[in-house]
């Protein structure tokens, strides 16, 4: 039996868990949940989390210990594991802090940027300010991580959680319309998180597949139309 079950979808906050999962090397089961079908709004789902998000976890070796939130099962998987967390007070808190910059800023902000042109504009719902207001938000934001990674390899020097945490979102800015061209930093740090086996595994579940939303092809509305259709604007 897998010690943990993750329940997750093909999104960002569901790759940060399967990429930790495979890097820490803990069995795991997936249950996908399908949001056409209001899956993750199921009373069973709901006794899980009851905001009806993803991810999740189930814990078999701890007493079916439950917990949802990402940011809080990277840090629970951290410590379970004793990998990819500093051991020093100081670096730890640097992760920690790096990691709620990404589950307090960059993630809310590049989501919404997202949200309006992917799933309310392909409804014929448009509002340009609130797109260009998220849409300039998440630019700052990875302007400033690009800065962060412009005097080391990683975002407190060892790779980390911190680092699993922003990769998915900050990877996904094609989708977001985020030009991220000048920021040479990030960028080369894409290409040093790709380059890792356990990565190019976790972002595959669970759909097998490279995420849409990291898709080189330079024509996505095909991709959005699909995309609108899965979730209510």
């Amino acid at each position: 039996m897998a010690e943990i079950t993750l329940y997750t979808a093909p999104t960002a906050n569901g790759f940060k868990i399967s990429i930790a999962l495979e890097e820490m090397a803990i069995s795991y089961s997936v249950r996908c949940l399908d949001f056409q079908k209001n899956e993750q709004k199921t009373p069973e789902y709901l006794a899980l989390n009851p905001n009806g998000r993803i991810p999740a976890i189930v814990d078999h070796q701890n007493n079916e210990y439950v917990l949802s939130e990402s940011g809080a099962i990277l840090l629970y998987l951290a410590e379970r594991s004793g990998m990819l967390f500093p051991e020093s007070l100081d670096a730890r808190y640097e992760a920690m802090q790096w990691l709620m910059f990404q589950m307090s800023a960059v993630g809310p902000m590049m989501g919404q940027a997202m949200f309006f042109q992917r799933i309310a504009a392909p409804k014929g719902i448009v509002d340009e300010y609130a797109t260009k207001r998220y849409v300039d938000e998440s630019r700052r934001l990875l302007t400033i991580v690009n800065e962060r990674l412009s005097e080391r390899d990683y975002l407190c020097g060892d790779y980390s959680i911190a680092d699993i945490a922003m990769f998915p979102w900050a990877r996904a800015h094609r989708w977001g319309n985020i030009d991220i061209d000048d920021l040479v930093h990030l960028r080369e740090w894409f290409e040093l998180i790709e380059s890792r086996d356990a990565v190019q595994r976790g972002i595959r579940v669970p759909t097998g597949e490279i995420p849409i939303a990291y898709s080189s092809d330079n024509d996505l509305s095909e991709a959005t139309r699909q995309n609108a259709n899965k979730y209510d604007a």
